[in-house]
């Protein structure tokens, strides 16, 4: 299964996308604010993951204690999932599902997470491999 996060609107407190599921157009996405690591800082719960590709898998959040997405081996972070919520200060660099219809927001995120989700375990279970690329 191949996801793919295209970052269409970098604004200086957010980044929305849009992401695809094997190339069909699935949902909104909502994360911090881009930096390039190369030239500026880090910032704790502020900044989002950099530009690549990242194998998926799905497991229990100790923190949100269920099943989510988890990013594997993303460079300078650690704990990257795939989640519901409203608004930048939701992500602490994760990515945020849902429909973008207000400025810096995603509205409905809840269903988005849950249909992800199912959908990442199912290709985990036939034995895929899930990857996800974000440009």
């Amino acid at each position: 299964m191949m996801l793919e996060l295209n970052r269409i609107a970098k604004q200086p407190l957010y980044t929305i996308g849009r992401l695809f599921v094997d190339g069909k157009y699935f949902c909104d996405t909502l994360e911090d604010r881009c930096r390039d690591l190369d030239k500026e800082e880090k910032v704790m719960h502020e900044t989002a993951i950099p530009e690549g590709t990242y194998e998926v898998i799905v497991n229990v959040s100790v923190k949100f204690k269920r099943k989510l997405p988890l990013l594997l081996n993303v460079p300078h972070f650690t704990g990257i999932r795939i989640h519901r919520g409203n608004t930048d200060k939701d992500t602490s660099g994760c990515i945020l599902v849902g429909e973008n219809i207000q400025p810096g927001r995603v509205i409905n995120s809840t269903g988005y997470e849950l249909r992800l989700t199912e959908l990442i375990e199912r290709a985990m279970l036939a034995g895929d491999k899930i990857m996800i690329e974000i440009k």
